[in-house]
């Protein structure tokens, strides 16, 4: 992690991280209850850096087999 300001376009809400996994906001929220991806909270409010969507996605990979 780095020691940088976060910048407010770095945070996304359910919807924003959903649209770029091309899910439903409700799989992302799932995935935030089942702490299978960091976030953020403030307050109430639950954001999920796009760091860490990027993560998220990378160590979701399966690599292929080749045959």
């Amino acid at each position: 992690m780095t020691d940088t300001p976060i910048a407010p376009d770095d945070l996304l809400t359910y919807p924003q991280a959903a649209e770029l996994l091309g899910t439903a906001p409700a799989f992302v929220e799932r995935l935030v209850a089942e702490r299978r991806i960091a976030h953020c909270k403030l307050g109430h409010l639950v954001r999920i850096r796009r760091d860490d969507l990027d993560a998220y996605v990378l160590e979701a990979r399966v690599p292929a087999v080749n045959r």
